[in-house]
């Protein structure tokens, strides 16, 4: 008896670790990155940092236009748009996210 219960408990786990695994898999290849950068003629600041994967990106600025930014991937609440890559910390020095784009 303790050993068929040793078994299910192991074939439980065994299961909960390959959902684990299977969803942060499709979560981290559901995020595209945008596609096209930003037309810097349109932006109010030209400045960059590098983000957690080692890449440049754009830091957050504001459109002269008034339109989106190519690129931009939110919106932040002191009306700045990201470029992150990344939802962790998006716009978190610029009052949060006001809408995903």
């Amino acid at each position: 008896m303790t050993i068929r219960i040793a078994r299910h408990a192991v074939r439980s786990l065994q299961c909960f670790i390959a959902a684990g695994v299977l969803l942060f898999a499709t979560a981290a290849s559901a995020y595209q990155p945008p596609a096209s950068t930003p037309d810097e003629a349109d932006l109010s600041n030209h400045n960059t940092y590098r983000n957690s994967d080692g890449a440049t990106v754009h830091a957050p600025a504001r459109s002269r236009s008034g339109k989106v930014p190519e690129g931009a991937s939110a919106r932040c609440r002191d009306g700045t748009y990201s470029f992150s890559r990344h939802h962790s910390g998006t716009c978190s020095r610029h009052g949060g996210v006001d809408a995903w784009l």
